[in-house]
């Protein structure tokens, strides 16, 4: 290793170090507002020595970084022991190592084909970017789908261009090291500005969302069926909205624990994410009270989907924890009323207490069925 590349090494790491340390209070926020995996900034300074250190230098700036983070953040917090913290490295490494073994393919073809390195250094870099995210996220799905955390294996596509932004800025961080080093410095202030917008993202994600279920909450739910209507109404289209109503829930929290009964909303969350359309918008009202809103469907459609609801909440099973260990909870139903724009009412208040007297009619019609009204 030559005393350039040590340099190299000690500028990346104090760097990465700096970055850390003058982003602690929005990561420790980012940690404490969801427990599903995230992407960090870590990705910039380790991929950056993908590129420009030898294969072990970058595997130490691999363990600095995460050390740092854990000793500094995740170790106060008690959020992640240490076996996940090694595991979590060593996920890393292997995508580091990746994409390392694939740039200096890619450099060693440049020099035995005589390419141009204007020409081909961006598409090799490009191709060792795409190398480190495809082998992190299969790694990532494989810990995932092992520890039975199937919400965990796809990452979301904000996340995921989150990722590539990152690994860009690693590729110009080690662009501006070998040529211009002084310009590196240049990095952190977007990279700053970058992760302070995506603390400000999951925030405006949190103030919309039931945080038991995941759910839009009943003010986003309201948000988000105004503006379908307004849609509707000047379209001349129609639109359904579902109340779905969990039968005998009382006696779930009853017999087996309200921590019994949050597995079962969950369940019922799970389920109509499932179901239902990518624009249709489930959302929770408190309790056991779902609505839902089926954007630009016909009255037929929208039945159909509330009968289809119906019968999957009475085939769900529901491994919950008891203070009697793990139950099966089966056997749920749900009286669900159905009210259609415009025949059931020409504004939301109309429609929502349209649907919900026929939620109230279904139960005393003896529950676990689909009641349509119209005004």
């Amino acid at each position: 290793m030559t005393t350039k590349q040590w340099w190299q090494f000690g500028v990346l790491c104090g760097l990465a170090l700096l970055q850390a340390e003058a982003s602690r209070k929005i990561e420790k926020v980012r940690r404490l507002i969801t427990n599903a995996p995230h992407v960090n900034m870590t990705s910039v300074w380790v991929f950056a020595g993908v590129l420009v250190l030898p294969h072990s230098l970058a595997g130490l700036l691999v363990i600095l970084v995460y050390g740092h983070l854990w000793l500094r953040i995740q170790r106060k917090m008690g959020t992640r022991p240490v076996h996940r913290v090694v595991f979590s490295t060593s996920m890393i490494m292997l995508s580091a190592y990746a994409a390392a073994g694939t740039y200096v393919a890619g450099k060693t073809l440049q020099q035995t084909y005589g390419w141009s390195g204007t020409m081909t250094t961006p598409v090799v870099i490009a191709v060792a970017t795409l190398v480190f995210l495809i082998v992190n996220n299969v790694l990532v799905a494989i810990a995932a789908s092992l520890h039975g955390r199937p919400s965990h294996i796809m990452i979301s596509w904000s996340d995921f261009a989150l990722e590539i932004a990152t690994l860009c800025l690693g590729a110009l961080a080690a662009l501006a090291l070998d040529s211009v080093p002084y310009l590196i410095v240049l990095i952190l202030p977007p990279l700053l500005v970058l992760h302070r917008a995506v603390l400000v993202k999951q925030l405006e994600e949190l103030a919309i969302t039931d945080q038991k279920t995941g759910l839009l909450n009943a003010t986003a739910w309201h948000e988000t069926a105004r503006n379908e209507l307004s849609r509707a109404a000047r379209q001349n289209s129609s639109f359904g909205v579902l109340m779905v109503d969990l039968d005998y829930f009382k006696r779930v929290n009853d017999t087996y624990g309200h921590l019994a009964g949050d597995e079962v909303l969950k369940a019922i969350a799970r389920m109509l994410k499932d179901e239902l359309r990518d624009y249709d918008a489930p959302g929770r009202f408190g309790g056991e009270e779902f609505a839902v809103l089926i954007p630009d469907s016909k009255a037929e459609d929208v039945v159909t989907t509330a009968e289809r609801l119906r019968k999957r909440v009475t085939e769900l099973e529901v491994l919950a924890q008891t203070e009697n260990g793990e139950t099966l909870i089966k056997n749920l139903s749900a009286s669900i009323g159905v009210a259609i724009y415009p025949s059931s009412g020409t504004t939301l208040e109309q429609l929502m207490l349209t649907a919900d007297s026929a939620v109230y009619t279904a139960k005393s019609n003896g529950r676990n069925q689909v009641v349509t009204l119209s005004t």
